[in-house]
Order: C-alpha cells, then sequence, then structure tokens
C-alpha cells in the first residue's frame, strides 16, 4: 500500500465516517468524554493533535466494547483575543501578517475578510472540524456550537442566575489583569504573553526626604529594621507626582500604575536619577540612610527605588560589596536583624560566600536568594534590633509589621504581576488594575472550597498525583473576575454593562452538550431559566414550550450525565479543570457531579515548548499531509502516556510510518494462510495475553502501553514465530486470527487503514463498531510460552556469545540444570526473605550434603531471579518446565539457526567444568 493508496483510504473511509460516529441514548451503558473545546483563532498544529487524538483513542475503545460512546465538540469564541487579532490585521500589523499568512497559509482573499473578528471565528472554526475529520477524530458533529450563539447565551444566563442567586456572585474592588488598549480585564485566555503571571501584593514602605515621600515596594516589611540604604538608577528619570494630594518620587512606570489602582496622579516635575545619588532620607523604624546607585534597579518593578538589606538579601550584599570594592560607601554595614538556624549574623553573606558567587550576574543568584528568603520564612526570628517586635517568627512579624506600616507611617498596598512582560493578544502590555464595580466569583468562599475539596477526594483523576495539585489550587484560589467590558460572549443579566468572561462561561458547558443538537428546537427567546431548570435540575413547569420536547431533552441530558471524563492539559488545573468542579459543585445534585479527569502533558517541538505566537510549531494538517493521518495518530499517541510531555520530531515520525507499512505487509501476507504448525499454539497463547495487557492498558487510559502491547509486543510474536517455522513454511491459520485480532486492537489508533484491512479481511461493516476483542483463556499454555520463552532466551545467550569468541562453532552444547536446583529456585523466589533461604534450605539433608554448592547456587538463583519479570518466575515455580523435553523438541531449529551440531547434556551426566554452572532457565553453554 503506497502513500498514495493510503491517501486514497483516507478519503474512502471519511465518507463512511461522515455520520457514523452521530450517538444517541439507547440501551446500552454509556460512556461520556469531553475535552476542552479549542479557541479557532488559528490553525490546528501538532500539539492540538495530541490533545483531540488521545481521548479519540479512548472514545473508539469504548465503542467496540459495546458503550454507546458521546465525543461533542465545540469551539470557544467568547472575550476578546479574535478582537485583538482582528484589530492588529485590521492595522496592518507585520507580525500578525505573516503569522496567518505564512505560517497558517490562510489565503490573502480571506486575511482581507478578517477585519471582522467573526470571519476569524467562521473560518477557524470551519477549518479545526475539517482537520479534525481528517485526523478521523470520532465526534458527533451535530452537537456542535460556538460560545456566542444565542442558545448557549441563554445557557450561561441560566448557570448564572443560580451562582448569583446563591450569592458566588459579588460586587467588588479588587485588582484584574488589565489592557488599556481594549479597555478590559484580561484572563489567561486573552494573553500572547504572561499566562502565567500572578498578581502579587506588595507594600509600600515610605522613606521621606525634603518633605517627598519616597516609597519602596517590598515583600518584607518586617526587614525596615535592617535597612541601610536605598537604591536608584541613576541612569533612568524619576517624577515628583502628586499622589492623593502627596507628592511621591517614583519612576514614571510607577506612577503610570498607581492611576491604574484607584489613585489621583498628576506628575508635577521631573528629576535625574544621578542627581538624587547620595541624598539622606529617613523612616522612623530605620532612621537616616542614604540613595545609593544601583544599574539593576528596574523602573518598572515597584516605585522604581529599592530598600537595601544587605545582611538579608543576597542581591543587595553583593551590589554593596561591589561598591565597597572600588572604596565607595565602605562605612556602610549589612545589619542583622533575623536569626536563622543554620546561617550566622549575616545569612545573605554565608549564602554568597559559600555558593562562590563573585557578582551579580552570577546565575545562581536567584538560587541563593530563593534559599536565604525560604530559610528565614520558614524558622527564622526577628532579634532584639526589632524592638517590640523581638523573638516574633518572621513569618507572623511580616503581617504585623504590614498592618503597623498601614495604621502609623502612611503605607498603602501596591500591585503588580510577578513576571513580565504581560501582553494581551491585542498586541498591548496589560497592566494590574483596581476596578470598582467589577464581579467576582467568590471561589475564596471557605464552605464552597471545601465541597470542592471533598469532590476531588471522590473524582478519578489520571494520574493520581495530579489530586494534590487539585487541592493546592482549591486552597489558593481567590476570588475571580468573571466579567469583562469589551469582547464577545454572553452579557451579564443583571448587569448588562459588562459580559462574562472566557474561562467564566466554560465551566459546566459539557451539559449543554448533551441537548445542543436538540436545543435549536426552541427559539432562543423561549430559553428562559425556568426551561433549563426543568432540563437539567427537573425542577419547575415552564411555560409556553413543547413539554413532550423538554421531557425528551432532559431524558438526554439524564442519560449522558454525569460524564465519565474530561480531558485536559495540565496547565488548566490551575483554572479551567478546578472551576468547573466549583460551578458543578454549586448547580448540579450529587449524582450529576464529574466522575473523572484525564490531565495532559505538555507538547514540544524538537525539544522546545511549541508556541503559534513564536513560530515553533507543526501543523497538524501538514503533517498529515506528509506522513498521513494514522502516521500521525500512531506517532503521538506512542511517543508518551496521555500525563507526559511529548517531543514532535519528524524523523521520528518518519519511522513511524515505516512500522505501519510493515503492519499492512504482516496482515496482506497472513490472508491466505493455512495448516498447523508445531508453535500455532504458542502464538494463539501470546496472542490473548496480549489481548489481556492491551484492554487493562487502555482502562487505565495507558495508551501507549497499549500500543506497545498491541503493535509492538504482537510484532515481535510474529517475529519470533517466522524464525520458529519449519524451512519452507509461510505458517499457520493462526495467522489469520491474529491478523483479525490485530486490525481491531489497533482500530482506534490507526483508524484508517484498520478500516481498510478489515473489509479486505473479507468483513462486513466498520472495525470502528466491530466487536473488541476478548482473550480466550482456552487458548492459554503457560507451558508452551515457557518453553518458547526458555528458546529464546538461549538462543539469546548463545548469540551472545558467539559475537564475543573469535572462532567458528562446529558444535553447541547445553547443560541443563538438576532438579534440586529448580527445588533452591522455587524456595528463592517463594522466600518473604531471601537472605534466610540458605539457612532454611540447609535443614533439609540433601542440601547440606551438597554443601559449598548448594550455597553458591543460593547466590547464583537469587541473581537470576532479579533478572527475570516477576510473572515468568511465578510460572516457572508454576509449571517446574521439562528442559530436556524442550530442547530435544527444538533441536532442529537451534542446529537450522546456527548451522551447528547441538548436543544436550543434563549437567550431572558431565564432568565438564562448566556443567555445574547451569541454572534453571539458564542452561550452561559450551561452544566448540
Amino acid at each position: 500500500m503506497n502513500e498514495d493508496t493510503l491517501k486514497l483510504a483516507e478519503k474512502d473511509v471519511a465518507a463512511e465516517w461522515k455520520r457514523a460516529f452521530e450517538s444517541d441514548p439507547s440501551g446500552k451503558e454509556k460512556y461520556y468524554i469531553t475535552v476542552a473545546y479549542p479557541y479557532p483563532s488559528g490553525a490546528m498544529h501538532v500539539g492540538h493533535g495530541r490533545t483531540y487524538i488521545v481521548p479519540d483513542v479512548i472514545a473508539r475503545f469504548w465503542r467496540m466494547r459495546g458503550r454507546q460512546v458521546l465525543y461533542p465538540m465545540a469551539f470557544h469564541v467568547t472575550g476578546s483575543p479574535v478582537i485583538g487579532i482582528s484589530k492588529r490585521i485590521a492595522r496592518g500589523d507585520e507580525k500578525t501578517l505573516i503569522l496567518y499568512r505564512d505560517l497558517y497559509k490562510v489565503p490573502q482573499a480571506v486575511i482581507d475578510q478578517f477585519s471582522d473578528p467573526l470571519a476569524i471565528v467562521e473560518h477557524f472554526s470551519n477549518e479545526y472540524e475539517r482537520v479534525m475529520r481528517r485526523l478521523g477524530l470520532s465526534i458527533d458533529w451535530r452537537r456542535r456550537f460556538t460560545t456566542i450563539i444565542p442558545h448557549y447565551s441563554k445557557f450561561i444566563e441560566w448557570q448564572y442566575s443560580h451562582l448569583y442567586g446563591q450569592g458566588r456572585v459579588v460586587i467588588g474592588a479588587h485588582p484584574v489583569k488589565y489592557c488599556p488598549q481594549c479597555e478590559n480585564p484580561v484572563g489567561d485566555h486573552d494573553l500572547l504573553e504572561g499566562d502565567k503571571s500572578e498578581i502579587v501584593r506588595f507594600i509600600f514602605v515610605n522613606f521621606e526626604a525634603d518633605g517627598c515621600l519616597i516609597p519602596c515596594a517590598t515583600l518584607r516589611p518586617e526587614t525596615i529594621f535592617g535597612v541601610t540604604n536605598l537604591w536608584i538608577n541613576p541612569d533612568i528619570s524619576y517624577v515628583k507626582a502628586d499622589v492623593d494630594g502627596v507628592t511621591w518620587l517614583v519612576s514614571r512606570e510607577a506612577a503610570d500604575k498607581l492611576a491604574m489602582q484607584k489613585h489621583t496622579v498628576s506628575i508635577i516635575g521631573e528629576i535625574a536619577g544621578s542627581e538624587l545619588v547620595g541624598s539622606m532620607v529617613s523612616h522612623p523604624l530605620c532612621g537616616s540612610v542614604r540613595i545609593l546607585p544601583a544599574g539593576f534597579v528596574d523602573p518598572d518593578m515597584g516605585s522604581g527605588i529599592v530598600m537595601s538589606v544587605p545582611a538579608h538579601a543576597p542581591y543587595d550584599y553583593i551590589a554593596l560589596r561591589d561598591l565597597q570594592q572600588q572604596g565607595q560607601y565602605t562605612d556602610i554595614a549589612p545589619i542583622s536583624l533575623i536569626s536563622v538556624e543554620g546561617y550566622g549574623e549575616i545569612p545573605a553573606k554565608e549564602a554568597v560566600e559559600r555558593a562562590g558567587i563573585h557578582d551579580q550576574l552570577d546565575p545562581k543568584m536567584d538560587e541563593v536568594t530563593q534559599e536565604v528568603y525560604s530559610a528565614e520564612f520558614s524558622r527564622g526570628k526577628l532579634n532584639a534590633r526589632c524592638g517590640e517586635h523581638e523573638g516574633k517568627p518572621v513569618r507572623v512579624a511580616r503581617d504585623d509589621l504590614s498592618e503597623v506600616m498601614e495604621e502609623n507611617y502612611g503605607s498603602i498596598r501596591f500591585f503588580d504581576f510577578d513576571n513580565k512582560p504581560v501582553i494581551c493578544r491585542c498586541g498591548s502590555r496589560a497592566f494590574v488594575r483596581i476596578l470598582d464595580d467589577q464581579w467576582f466569583l467568590n471561589y475564596s468562599d471557605p464552605v464552597w472550597k471545601q465541597q470542592v475539596h471533598d469532590q476531588i477526594a471522590q473524582i478519578s483523576l489520571v494520574p493520581p498525583e495530579v489530586r494534590a495539585e487539585f487541592d493546592r489550587t482549591v486552597d489558593w484560589l481567590k476570588d475571580w473576575a468573571c466579567t469583562r467590558r469589551v469582547g464577545l460572549g454572553t452579557r451579564v443579566p443583571w448587569d448588562p454593562k459588562w459580559l462574562f468572561e472566557p474561562l467564566s462561561d466554560s465551566t459546566v458547558y459539557m451539559a449543554y452538550y448533551t441537548i445542543a443538537h436538540r436545543i435549536s428546537e426552541i427559539p432562543a427567546e423561549s430559553l428562559t431559566p425556568e426551561v433549563f431548570d426543568y432540563i437539567f435540575l427537573g425542577k419547575g413547569d415552564p411555560q409556553g414550550v413543547d413539554r413532550s420536547l423538554l421531557d425528551g431533552l432532559r431524558s438526554e441530558f439524564l442519560y449522558w450525565y454525569p460524564y465519565n471524563y474530561r480531558f485536559s492539559a495540565k496547565d488548566l488545573i490551575s483554572n479551567h479543570l478546578t472551576f468547573q468542579l466549583f460551578h458543578h459543585r454549586a448547580i448540579f445534585p450529587d449524582e450529576l457531579q464529574p466522575e473523572g479527569m484525564v490531565v495532559f502533558g505538555m507538547g514540544l517541538l524538537n525539544g522546545a515548548k511549541m508556541s503559534s505566537s513564536k513560530g515553533n510549531v507543526f501543523l497538524l494538517e501538514d503533517a498529515a499531509e506528509e506522513f498521513g493521518a494514522d502516521t500521525v495518530r500512531m506517532f503521538l499517541v506512542g511517543s508518551a502516556e496521555p500525563w507526559q510531555d511529548f517531543d514532535w520530531r519528524n524523523e521520528l515520525v518518519s519511522s513511524t510510518k515505516k512500522q505501519i507499512e510493515r503492519f499492512i505487509g504482516y496482515v496482506n501476507e497472513s490472508a491466505t494462510a493455512t495448516g498447523v504448525t508445531d508453535v500455532d499454539a504458542w502464538l494463539a497463547s501470546r496472542l490473548q495475553r496480549r489481548i489481556a495487557q492491551t484492554t487493562a492498558s487502555l482502562d487505565l487510559f495507558q495508551t501507549r502501553q497499549a500500543l506497545q502491547e498491541a503493535y509492538f509486543g504482537i510484532e515481535s510474536d510474529l517475529k519470533w514465530y517466522r524464525r520458529r517455522l519449519p524451512s519452507g513454511s509461510a505458517g499457520g491459520s493462526v495467522l489469520r486470527d491474529v491478523s483479525t485480532v490485530w486490525v481491531r486492537l489497533l482500530a482506534p489508533i490507526i483508524p484508517f487503514v484498520c478500516e481498510s484491512l478489515w473489509r479486505d479481511l473479507g468483513n462486513d461493516g466498520l472495525v470502528s463498531y466491530a466487536e473488541w476483542p476478548t482473550p480466550d483463556n482456552s487458548r492459554i499454555d503457560p507451558t508452551v510460552e515457557l518453553a518458547e520463552d526458555l528458546i529464546a532466551r538461549t538462543v539469546e545467550d548463545i548469540e551472545s556469545i558467539t559475537k564475543i569468541i573469535p572462532i567458528t562453532p562446529v558444535k553447541i552444547t547445553l547443560f541443563l540444570a538438576p532438579s534440586w536446583k529448580y527445588e533452591v529456585f522455587s524456595k528463592v523466589a517463594q522466600a518473604a526473605d531471601r537472605h534466610m533461604v540458605t539457612k532454611e534450605l540447609m535443614k533439609d539433608e540433601s542440601m547440606r550434603k551438597r554443601g559449598k554448592e548448594a550455597v553458591t547456587t543460593v547466590t547464583q538463583v537469587t541473581k537470576l531471579i532479579h533478572g527475570l519479570p516477576p510473572q515468568l518466575v511465578t510460572e516457572i515455580c508454576l509449571n517446574n518446565p521439562d528442559e530436556r523435553m524442550i530442547f530435544s523438541s527444538a533441536l532442529s531449529f537451534l542446529e537450522q539457526e546456527f548451522k551447528v551440531v547441538f548436543e544436550i547434556l543434563s549437567a550431572e551426566e558431565s564432568d565438564h567444568a562448566k556443567a555445574g554452572m547451569a541454572l534453571p532457565f539458564k542452561p550452561a553453554i559450551v561452544i566448540e
């Protein structure tokens, strides 16, 4: 089957699948899976491919196991990202045009329409569906929707009518990420850069000089007692600003930020940083200190002026040391204020010198700083220099000093990002802004939090270790700004000047999928909250809507809900995946709570994180065109387990294509196999094991392991089988059994090829709906499998020896272990404490007679058992293989394989020096 034939098969099969996966309630048990719906603002890349292909493998697997499977898809277009893209394209932003024209390959005529954001939505949502179909995703496309259609908006209004009615949506003044260009708060999905940045609350420590306030932003107000100087950047200009009627000296960037945080700010003057060097400033808790020059001070961080505590801040210590080594400010000495176990009087100095750091640019500086800060916070206490605060743990003193600063010294809170830059999708920089009338979801409510903790304890999570991350997220989650002024989406029904932001309107849409294909039968204006109450909660008596239709919608919802598993990336634990637990808990009863989630790792391209904005992507359609849809699927499934990061590399994908071609060849060659051979029973037995192991792996979402068993395992068995066939034999009819099973086992992973092969094998219907193989235990023969395993291991040992010795063999002798060594093997294998085996064996008179030989055998056998698979060890103990019979029956194979005469002897029959080395399942080998 050449490449053209493969593409032709894809087209033929795709036509058969067009409506094959539309799923309705039936008498079968259901299996409902969902995946985070995509934001269609650009072309799909291979990272998206893994996100949607892995759930498809699971959907196909359960469909073949007889479940009624629902795998739906929709498109998330709420918010301002497409509006930002549209604006950038409208103003001719070259970087954006290159991205869409050259990377995403959008025709210029289509780009010309992108000044309308809805044109972007329409184009890419259609492209997503087309590419998803090309990759063989078994989606029920009847249920497709976008998050801005009127019916969905009515669903969001219903959801929030409950949350608002329960007091879970509140109005207040809180810091939010904000884009001045869009005049809108922005969430993580609205950002090109900085989506991991958190808003950090600093406190300004206010120094004074000449009637002017000089604030320094800090997270460590308790260190005021150890301030020796301030740092200022001599190379920039600072401004004097009237801030709420008081004159402040700050960087221009800080003045702009203060204006966004509910302060009245006007610039009244400007002064060069160099003019301030050497000036004296003061604070009541540390007295007068000097301003020193430091080029490392970032005007965009805090106020642009930094207070220096060289005893406890490694950066401050080394900056002061650098100046003093130049002969400057030698009268300033670090002031210790925190005693911490494991450090001397000056922790910063000790940590810097211990790490061998010579200057501020040393990459170890961040690590050393974190080390000192963590030590002081976890076990540090304030010393006598801190007056009434002496003896307080740092973690307590920090909060206490914050209150003291605010109450007695005019300090205020200041908010900024912990990492920069933070860039909106419109291309503009985002800032922290405090909004007065912003609506928030009060995720900080301890009762709500506890309800979600309880739910997390019950839900099935893959991998299980992410449970701790979910719990951590619930603990630190604060109130969430759930509305925006500008963008696409649903307006807040009780405050229409606001719209719900993207993450807040995508929390329970899994419920909407269940009715999405039929809800359009009801006009949007008739979809009151009472209608949705009836459908989803079974409450009320809505008027004006056909009751039989409502009953049908409720019946469908109850058939599918709750969903069985939700698939999404691990970076969404901190928002979407946890938010949806909060919302389900608030709205739905216990029996409709989510049952499970599978959390994905990240995607890499040639070792680097994929990023469309940085151009480091490989488009999914290009991958399908170059390698074939099944090749893409098999590589993405086989490169890592779903929760692990995967790395796309074209050279490795090419080898996957060859593996599929080998599979096709194996199946085609077996189509006419007939008769029986001596190794058929072994192959049939191995096949049952592969079925069981593949099934067990997919049950646990171990898609990579499933592929290892279903492809590489069976291929390995077939290679050995063909090797063991008598000369001239093409194999027995068991090969046809293998083929029909093999095609079904791989159908969830490479469905296009498997559909074609299923038809070629003479089967009716789609393999997508064929019965999943189940192991036939009557065909499992451990004795036969043990025999072949022994032969294979012995062949491997002989090959290893012949590679080393520089002779042409003329004879090979195999010395077989005597029965008493099998007794030792069994006792060692089953011993609770293998160190006691020798003592126990020596209680046996026959073993005592063997003396040192028995003791040596225990050591050798113990080492051998450690190197064997545990299941194999168990089988050896249970079946006690007859090695002489096994090797005698395989004698012609061995002699044919190595082109020499073989002799099989019991070790006890020979006085050869190597005979005594024979162990159970490991004959001693002598090559002459």
